[in-house]
């Protein structure tokens, strides 16, 4: 059940009058039981292997907290074990497999490497970071732990942010769950808008740059370095777009049941430095990250060598965390290495705006490091998006080649016309002035105060929608980036 669909409009609907209908004991029963429906709408039995790692999790918590045995890292150890191995064999059996087995051919060793017919569970990494998130908390003293299971399953399996997160933290979610939740129609209003405007990004907007991608990027040998710029810019704008558009969604879902989900992105394109950029992207799994994998690494209190190297292991765990292919690893590490890059020539940098006087607050410089930020990161999603590391190399080639050829487009080969370019443009722009706003002037709160405002953005955002989504008869919707992690 996609959320750019009618019958998820359809489900929430009904689960969220069924849920202000029923007495308050009676809702998280209810809310529990219409997740794993809502999970079970793309593999029934997969929701089995969510219970168990539910279950794992949930007594791991309560035997971390009751030091049974006097092993408290022991069950945490054991928590991780088991579910890490479900993560593996899973999402990087094959992936090992066939590394090792190249690896032995080029020692000269010939070995079948053996492969899983399975499929990939939807939503597996993020649901199991959240569980595992839950178990540090409850080993560090945090969060007491969890006695009502059902309330710890609702936690872990919350529909409007159990497929693509954002990985909420027990912390916050643990004690919403037990809140009761009068109905109070602005949390509906406040929930209507970014469900639509996730659906606006979603379809109008990545749907449609997704077609000139896909296009140009599974063909890397037949495009020209204009074309491969155009899909490159295409993405940047696309994953963003379709990630950011399923955190709209769901956090707009949750405000409807009265719950709030963490922020998850916040104006990342606007971000002046990498290490910026990852304060803005994807908020919930690089805070995960940063306290349950950084820190205990040793973050930057053991000196710059360590801090660089812990930056490199973070970016590439979080690269395999992505998806099980050496283009992630390698996306990660670069992202690692722009960050090791900028602490090694930081003392250059101070040195030198000393010297030419320049200040952090200069708007020029300002304008300079962004737009460095975003071609940096432009180059980094080559890497994410590409179907192999050799398809990579032929796309970095082919974009280095626009400074010895220049730009040259060819529209009809890659399914753009002049006119959805000049649209797809015009709302691109239109999204990072709306976010800045959105992120820096707290404009939906604004909108949901003005009636007549909020209804207008309604009209224009749903006319956008019929008018130039992607959707209709002969169309199936596309799932969303990031249900493949």
């Amino acid at each position: 059940m996609n959320f750019n669909s009618i019958g998820y409009l359809l489900f929430l609907f009904v689960n969220v009058l069924v849920y202000y209908l029923l007495p308050q004991r009676a809702r998280n029963y209810q809310l529990l039981l219409a997740s794993y429906f809502f999970y079970m709408c793309w593999n029934p039995t997969y929701a089995l292997l969510m219970l168990f790692s539910t279950a794992v999790t949930f007594g791991c918590g309560l035997l971390v907290g009751g030091k049974a045995l006097g092993r408290r890292k022991l069950w945490l150890a054991l928590s991780f074990l088991i579910n890490l191995l479900i993560l593996f064999f899973f999402k990087y059996f094959n992936f090992l497999s066939t590394l090792i087995g190249q690896g032995l051919a080029l020692l000269g060793v010939s070995w079948q490497s053996p492969l899983l017919d399975v499929l990939l569970p939807v939503g597996i990494s993020f649901y199991t970071f959240q569980a595992l998130g839950y178990t540090v908390d409850v080993y560090r003293g945090t969060v007491a732990p969890e006695r009502n299971f059902v309330d710890y399953a609702l936690f872990v399996s919350f529909f409007p942010q159990l497929v693509a997160g954002p990985i909420e933290r027990s912390g916050n979610m643990l004690g919403q769950i037990k809140a009761y939740h009068p109905f109070r129609g602005e949390d509906l209003i406040d929930g209507a808008l970014p469900v639509l405007w996730g659906l606006f990004k979603k379809i109008v907007l990545a749907d449609n740059l997704a077609v000139i991608v896909n296009t140009v990027y599974n063909a890397p040998g037949a495009y020209a370095g204009g074309d491969f710029l155009l899909a490159t810019l295409a993405f940047a704008i696309q994953i963003y777009c379709d990630f950011s558009a399923y955190t709209d969604i769901a956090r707009g879902s949750a405000k409807m049941l009265g719950f709030h989900l963490m922020e998850n992105f916040r104006c990342p394109y606007f971000a002046t430095s990498i290490q910026d950029f990852w304060r803005r992207w994807h908020i919930s799994l690089s805070t995960w990250f940063r306290d349950y994998l950084y820190f205990p690494l040793g973050g930057s209190r053991k000196g710059k060598a360590r801090t660089i190297l812990n930056l490199l292991i973070v970016f590439a765990v979080s690269g395999l965390w992505h998806g099980a292919a050496l283009t992630f690893v390698v996306w990660g590490l670069l992202n690692g290495l722009y960050q090791a890059v900028s602490i090694l020539l930081r003392p250059a940098k101070q040195k030198l705006f000393a010297l030419l006087h320049l200040r952090d607050s200069n708007p020029i410089l300002h304008g300079c490091r962004i737009l460095v930020t975003f071609c940096l990161t432009c180059l980094a999603w080559v890497l994410f998006r590409a179907n192999s590391l050799a398809d990579a190399g032929l796309i970095f080639s082919a974009l280095l080649s626009v400074f010895r050829d220049g730009i040259t487009l060819n529209l009809p080969a890659i399914n753009a016309t002049l006119p959805t370019l000049l649209m797809l443009g015009v709302f691109s722009v239109g999204l990072l002035v709306a976010d800045w706003f959105i992120c820096e002037r707290d404009l939906m709160a604004k909108l949901n105060r003005r009636v007549a405002v909020r209804y207008a953005v309604y009209f224009v955002l749903i006319a956008a929608i019929l008018l130039f989504g992607s959707w209709g008869e002969g169309f199936a919707p596309q799932d969303f980036v990031y249900f493949q992690f």
